[in-house]
């Protein structure tokens, strides 16, 4: 087996760049083997494995409606960076839940859409909206428009 190592650097004037430490890494540590027990005894865990994390689940509710491109996404979700939509964008399209199209035409433009795994979240998106509305209006928080007539229903 071979062994990989992190070597940390510091750097001075008279030499650029000086290896202080070689710190071998775990194979396997002791966060994954929890992972993994958690994924055998939750299914929960699964799904936030796929749709964790703040971003995921704002931009897979925005495809619900249809296929979108890149800027309308970016407009859609102001607060986002760049670079976060564009690294959460391709963990959606690796865990197979959209398809990203890059089309051939001048000027180049991409679209995004949900594949069938993508569009079987709309209940469960749908159902944490409609909850957000709920809660909100307990709260007196009421930021969030009724989604009743909403086409993603």
């Amino acid at each position: 087996m071979k062994q990989s190592y992190i070597s940390t650097y510091f750097y001075t004037s008279t030499y650029p760049k000086v290896c202080i430490s070689m710190t071998a890494i775990k194979e396997a540590s002791t966060i994954q083997e929890n992972k993994g027990f958690a994924l055998e005894q939750c299914p929960v865990t699964y799904i936030m494995e796929k749709i964790g994390g703040y971003w995921k689940p704002i931009i897979l509710y925005h495809l619900l409606s249809g296929t979108k491109r890149y800027n309308e996404l970016r407009r859609a979700i102001p607060a986002i960076t760049e670079k976060m939509l564009i690294q959460h964008l391709k963990q959606l399209e690796a865990d197979k839940l959209l398809i990203r199209e890059a089309k051939p035409v001048v000027p180049p433009y991409v679209t995004y859409t949900l594949t069938p795994a993508g569009e079987k979240l709309k209940k469960v998106l749908f159902e944490m909206a409609e909850w957000a509305i709920e809660d909100s209006k307990n709260n007196a928080l009421e930021i969030y428009k009724d989604l009743s007539g909403s086409s993603l229903q």
